[in-house]
This record gives C-alpha cells, structure tokens and sequence, in this order.
C-alpha cells in the first residue's frame, strides 16, 4: 500500500476532501473506509491493516477538510449518500466494499438503498438509528433534548447529554431528558457557552441521523451483501441496539466485533479500541460468500 495521497471533489454546497491509499496489483474492489462526522483521520489505524487493498477515506460535508460552500444547515443521510455515491464514481465508479461506522453507517445504507450497484459489500458497524427501536419514542425525544440543549446552552452542557444517551444500557426511559447530569467540567468540556452553533454533530447531523428510518424493502431487494455489526462491549447499547434491529428486520444476526463503538481506533483517541482484532473481523466478513 502506498501513503495517501489526498484528492478534493465538488458535490451540490462542498468540497470534499478524501484519501487514496493505492494498492498495487490487486484484484479486489476498493475498500471505503467511512464514519459521520468521524473525518478521515480516524481510519487511519484500520487502513493500515488491509495493504492489499486500495483503501479510500474521506471527509463527510462539513466535517475535517471538507469545507461546506453552500446552506449551513442540517445535512441529511441521503445528502450524505449522494456525496457517496459521487465519491465511488470519482474513485472508479464500483462496486466497492464499504465499512461504515455510527453515523457512515446510517449514511451507507441510504447509499444502498438508491445506488445498490455501486456496493458489492456493506458492513455497518452500529448505526445509531434510535428510529428501528422499540423504545423509539423515549430516545428520539431524548435526542431532541440533546440538540435544545445545544441550542440553548452550547457545546459542553449538549455533550454530556450525548454522553448519556451513548452509554445507557436498555431502553431509553421517558424521563430521561429529567435526569440529573454532572457538570461539563467533569469531563473536560467547556462549561461555557461560547456562542458558536456550528458543530459538525449537534447542528448538523444529530437530528437526522438518529430520525433515519432504514428503506427495508429497498436493502433487500439490493443484490448488496449488507452485514450489520455490533461492538461486544457496546451490548445493550443504543447503537448496538439499532444495528441489532436492522439485522433482524433484514432477516438476519449482526456481526460481533472486538471492542466497543469505536472498536477500530487505536490510542490516538481519547477511549481505544482493538484495531488488531477488529481488522481480522473484518477481513473475515469481507472474504466471506455472500
């Protein structure tokens, strides 16, 4: 595998930036290694494990180097799958396999969804879709509290909110907006609010992410293999949970991976996963038949 070298593409309001790490003499489809708002960065450990691949990252609209030129508004995930679906055609058109993380993972099904022909394999790693729960009215209003709170309050008071919800085990209970949290502080946040409102997640990316409802009829009817995964440390989870549902409404089980929802990052973050062994999952669920 080559380093990487980095390309820009103009879609409708963006620029987006992503990354090429070439691999010589390889039969097998390029690899998309994707997140949201997760930028390219965070792959970087993963990429590293598949040199017999071309391995393709980039920048979602609004996230890292990829600068937003239009409307500052919320982006949506078939937004986001179009601007995918723009990148597979920069990169050779497909199809390409994909591992798609939290909200890539969203993302990358409303890719499949409208563009099936493009993905030969999708595995989305615990989309945090609280729409396919069955506690979804508790978790969607408390995700609607997270983004008043942004708006209200700012970025540190929203972020141990989000938090919350994240690492909550079970379902959402109705009081969940109610309960009391710690002071940003604890954490490391700012306590402050600073006026700005332009977060990639909060503003962006929280409400219609969360909100997706998977095109079920669409996924199966797809000739893609689409594999959900969860993290086993992640069980019971919101995510996990999600990615659990939408494997059971395509007639299927999720793939366990090693570690937790950020099971392939290595000590660069603030909480590391087990790139080694996630990437061994991995491969094995690419190399599987369909």
């Amino acid at each position: 595998m080559t380093e990487p070298k980095t390309y820009t593409l103009e879609v409708p309001g963006c620029v987006l930036h992503y990354d090429v790490r070439e691999a010589e003499e390889t039969t097998e489809p390029v690899l998309l290694l994707i997140g949201s708002p997760m930028d390219a960065a965070g792959f970087a450990a993963l990429a590293r494990h598949f040199p017999d691949r071309t391995v393709v990252t980039y920048d979602p609209r609004g996230s890292g180097r990829s600068t937003r030129t239009g409307d500052a508004g919320e982006s949506t995930p078939e937004l986001h799958a179009d601007d995918l679906h723009r990148l597979i055609d920069a990169v050779g058109g497909g199809p390409v396999d994909i591992f798609a993380s939290s909200g890539g993972a969203v993302n990358s099904l409303a890719l499949v969804s409208r563009h099936p022909e493009q993905v030969r394999t999708l595995v989305a790693h615990e989309p945090p879709t609280a729409q396919v729960l069955p506690d979804r009215e508790q978790a969607l209003a408390a995700v609607a509290d997270i983004r008043r709170t942004y708006d209200r309050e700012g970025f540190g008071p929203a972020m141990v909110k989000f938090f919350a919800i994240v690492g909550h085990q079970g379902e959402i209970p109705a009081d969940f907006a109610d309960q009391p949290r710690p002071n940003p502080a604890e954490f490391g946040l700012p306590a402050e609010d600073d006026g700005s409102r332009d977060d990639v997640m909060f503003a962006q990316n929280l409400i219609t992410c969360t909100h997706y409802e998977p095109d079920f009829e669409a996924l199966r009817a797809a000739p893609t293999r689409v594999v959900l995964g969860v993290g086993v440390e992640s069980e019971g989870q919101l995510a996990s949970r999600a990615g659990t549902a939408i494997a059971e409404r395509l007639g299927g089980k999720p793939v366990i991976f090693p570690s937790n929802h950020g099971g392939f990052l290595d000590d660069t973050y603030g909480v590391p996963g087990d790139p080694d062994n996630f990437a061994v999952t991995l491969r094995q669920v690419l190399t599987e038949q369909a």
